[in-house]
């Protein structure tokens, strides 16, 4: 076999060399069909910048009042700082960044009080239209916080812009059931659609931008307290053309006016129907139903709201005219009742000591704290005259009338030696307006008096519920009750502020939950 060997060799696909070009920049070798502009793939990524029209700096609104952000153009959404809401919001304000593929994203740390925020974003893209090479680049955005209220925030603050208001009320002579309810309110948030809050006579008012908000607190307070609702609405306008009409709501809202530790005589008709308890009764609790103890017998029963309404009565006597006596003797009787025990006990008058030596004998539910030298809380029946037609019927009813008992013991009484200011636990209050009444021609003067004694009133009150609040504690379980800003600043540290008041209940340190928002305010001042 012979070969020629100057023949021609044919060429193969696989034998094609592909063109070659230097990179314009550095002289490189590159593949001249991919090469749109001449450069090297290191050279494309020194020159090209593929964040060019991206927003560099941006203003972002936040709402002082609500702490919520602008999302444009109208929305108004809550977002935490440095949060990933907060994030995604910055994002969505830089124009020219939907092009690019966005790999990462992070906020820089910023001064608190800057009004600045910082945000580090990774993308990728393609350096130019028909490259293949993949640019990757990192820039940092700034955004200027600036304040901007918003439309919920401008009616709370603008007069005659609320759309419904339930108005709640009881005729006591205390503010006790308002400050039990407020923390009930506060626990649940049943607030936080509020446009305005005022404290009216006998109660508050509560306005709202929607009916449904409004409906939400009435469903909140029919599911905590009995009460009675009645709903009216008045026309503010009308469009002929189209019939739209415009409307402000209304709701009434009443609260039964009985309380914890009233003195309670129910009809006789009405005892008998609820299990045949004995007409004069103390009210421990009031809940949906109102709950009824005889303190002769432990026997309980409950009012639900449509009986009380169906048959309202009043209570007897309230917690304003309980009487100071002290045990002289006391006997248990070995009957109980959940934390209610039955016992025989003689009591004279605190202010009778001394002076005579009148006793009164009793049954009551507290023998299971009650001891010989303590302090107690009654109500004084003796001599007694109460304008109420349940306990006339009671006195001319022959079954009734020799039950009465001289003394109706209620609750232990602990001396305190002063008016303890510094506990180591508080209470949150609700952000409020007073209405402001007319002097009626008795000049500022008295206007002034009169405030004072308001005020004055409103304190006593306040610290009467606070003693609810460290003697009881089932009511404690309802609410919730926070450690004291030096307690919480020291770490939860205990520091015990009334040493000199013993045997008065305390608050355990347990049971106290931290308010972290001031903690946060602490440690920024």
């Amino acid at each position: 076999m012979s070969m020629d060997l100057d023949a021609p060799v044919p060429f193969t696909a696989q034998d094609q060399v592909a063109p070659t070009i230097l990179c314009c920049n550095c002289g490189t070798p590159i593949d001249g069909t991919t090469s749109a502009n001449a450069l090297c793939p290191d050279c494309v990524r020194l020159t090209v910048d593929i964040s060019e029209g991206i927003q560099r700096e941006a203003v972002i609104h936040t709402c002082k009042d609500c702490e919520r952000w602008l999302q444009p153009p109208t929305s108004w959404v809550s977002a935490a700082l440095e949060s990933k809401e907060l994030l995604a919001l910055c994002l969505r304000k830089l124009r020219g960044l939907s092009k690019a593929r966005i790999i990462d994203a992070s906020f820089i740390w910023t001064e608190p009080h800057s009004r600045r925020i910082k945000v580090k974003i990774t993308i990728q893209q393609e350096a130019f239209q028909g490259s293949n090479t993949i640019i990757q680049q990192t820039f940092e955005v700034e955004y200027v916080v600036a304040s901007q209220q918003c439309p919920d925030c401008q009616k709370s603050f603008t007069p005659n812009t609320w759309r419904a208001s339930v108005q709640v009320r009881q005729k006591v002579p205390h503010k006790r059931t308002f400050l039990y309810l407020e923390q009930l309110i506060l626990r649940h948030r049943a607030h936080q659609d509020t446009v305005n809050i005022k404290e009216a006579k006998d109660g508050l008012d509560f306005y709202y931008g929607q009916r449904s908000h409004a409906e939400k607190m009435v469903e909140f307070l029919s599911s905590v307290a009995p009460c009675k609702v009645k709903k009216a609405s008045e026309l503010i306008s009308m469009d002929i053309h189209t019939s739209t009409k415009s409307y402000k709501f209304t709701y009434s809202v009443e609260l039964v006016p009985i309380c914890k530790d009233d003195l309670v005589a129910l009809p006789i008709k009405l005892a008998r129907s609820i299990g045949n308890i004995s007409p004069l009764t103390l009210c421990h609790r009031v809940g949906t139903a109102i709950n009824l103890l005889d303190p002769n017998t432990l026997q309980t029963s409950e009012v639900p709201t449509g009986t009380y309404w169906r048959s309202p009565f009043r209570n007897l006597a309230d917690v304003t005219e309980l009487v100071e006596f002290i045990v002289m003797d006391i006997e248990p009787l070995g009957r109980s009742n959940g934390r209610f025990h039955l016992a025989e006990a003689t009591v004279a008058r605190a202010s009778d000591l001394g002076s005579n030596d009148q006793t009164y004998f009793t049954r009551t539910h507290l023998g299971g704290i009650l001891h010989v030298g303590d302090s107690v809380l009654g109500y004084h029946l003796t001599g007694a005259n109460y304008n109420d037609p349940n306990f006339e019927a009671l006195e001319a009813s022959n079954q009734y009338s020799s039950t009465i008992p001289d003394v109706v013991l209620v609750k232990k009484h602990y001396t305190r030696k002063k008016n303890n200011k510094n506990r180591n636990w508080r209470l949150k209050r609700m952000a409020r307006e007073h209405e402001e009444e007319a002097l009626n021609g008795t000049g500022a003067v008295g206007g002034n008096r009169k405030q004072e004694q308001e005020r004055e009133r409103l304190e006593a009150d306040f610290e009467m519920f606070l003693r609810d609040v460290e003697e009881d504690q089932e009511l404690r379980g309802t609410i919730e009750v926070y450690k004291a800003r030096q307690q919480a600043a020291a770490g939860g540290m205990e520091v015990d502020e009334d040493s000199e008041d013993e045997g008065v209940p305390k608050i355990n340190m347990d049971e106290l939950l931290d308010d972290f928002d001031e903690l946060n305010m602490a440690d920024d001042e």
